[in-house]
């Protein structure tokens, strides 16, 4: 590839991730206050993980009562509306290619807007004063995922005929039948990680980016350029948010925001086929998902916790580090894993070169 495409497609890129920033940052300080009027505000949850008042983790968050949330609701608009525009320029010969490519970004998109709904109704019901039910039942919201992923699955097994994974430096492999409920459990369990994440301001939104950020280069290389552009845009849109959520945040994400956000990573890491890489990118969302199941089963196993609370991040804020400690250590770790992950996978690639934007 020429230097001057090289320069093209990287002005590309950034000129769409500026787009869905300042679409972001224009509207959430009119979505905050909209929030703020009709009392759509965060509820500090009551319940432990296994039953059980949760005593510390109201003592360490209950301050935090009021905060607006359902700020994924604008981080979805800034993306959706950025992919809207481009496929405009693109209809009046401005440029040559919109985001919305059905080669490259309808999974992700879909994923996107699917997930994302499940994701606000389970806010709207968590913040309705009126609602005895704490936001949708977990089952309810977990089934509904596995439902989604299916549909995801099937489509790629038998729609796309996709039955290989790849390891970096070491090769491909034919999975047969298995890669459908390897496809399911990749997006389960990277929505359900990013959300047990989203628990101190500004904690999900900068892992996010970095791990956008991470696949964006990847997709790059793997000669996905549209997709490429994608993650940048949800880059764009997730510094945006950062600038409101940073300690002490105006705003949350909710689960509308984290849902859809890991929801979607999971599928990008399939369409790249960089599942491996995508545990290294994403070492703290496993870490925090992995704490979780580590302190169910020793309260199950042992009669005791392992850890002061879970997710880990909350352990940490109980030993005495400072919230604004715990974010940027973690991601200062997730910075490091992201650097890791990209070096292992452009080196490890196991797809062809680079195409034109």
């Amino acid at each position: 590839m020429s230097l001057p495409v090289l320069i093209s497609n990287l002005i590309t890129i950034f000129l769409y991730m500026g787009c869905s920033f300042f679409l972001a940052v224009s509207v959430f300080p009119d979505f905050i206050r909209f929030v703020q009027e009709y009392k759509l505000t965060k509820k500090i949850r009551e319940e432990g993980l296994s039953g059980g008042v949760a005593q510390v983790f109201r003592k360490l968050h209950l301050h935090k009562s009021g905060t607006p949330t359902m700020g994924g609701v604008v981080i979805l608009f800034a993306i959706l509306a950025t992919i809207v525009l481009s496929r405009i320029l693109a209809y009046f010969g401005v440029i040559e290619h919109s985001i919305l490519n059905r080669g490259e970004t309808y999974l992700p998109i879909i994923t996107l807007v699917a997930v994302g709904a499940l994701g606000m109704i389970d806010d709207y019901l968590n913040i309705r004063e009126s609602s005895a039910q704490k936001g949708l039942p977990a089952k309810v919201k977990f089934w509904s995922l596995v439902l989604f992923s299916i549909i995801g699955a099937l489509w790629f097994s038998f729609k796309l005929e996709w039955s290989i994974i790849h390891v970096p430096g070491v090769g491909d492999f034919d999975i047969g039948l298995w890669y459908a409920p390897l496809f399911v459990f990749i997006l389960v369990g990277t929505a359900n990680s990013v959300n047990f994440t989203d628990g101190l301001d500004g904690l999900a939104g900068g892992l996010l980016a970095i791990a956008y950020g991470a696949f964006s280069v990847i997709a790059y290389f793997y000669g996905l350029p549209i997709l490429a552009v994608f993650c940048a845009v949800v880059v764009g849109a997730l510094l945006a948010f950062l600038w409101f959520n940073v300690p002490p945040a105006k705003i949350y994400m909710g689960d509308t925001g984290s849902l859809a956000l890991g929801a979607t990573l999971g599928v990008i890491a399939m369409l790249t086929n960089a599942i491996i890489i995508l545990a290294i990118i994403g070492f703290i969302f496993v870490l925090e998902t992995l704490s979780i199941m580590l302190q169910l089963f020793w309260k199950k196993v042992f009669k005791k916790k392992l850890f002061a609370i879970a997710p880990i991040h909350h352990h940490f804020e109980a030993k005495g580090w400072s919230e604004t400690q715990v974010v940027m250590r973690f991601w200062i770790l997730g910075a490091g894993a992201g650097v890791v992950g990209l070096i292992i996978g452009i080196i490890g690639m196991g797809h062809g070169g680079i195409l034109d934007i």
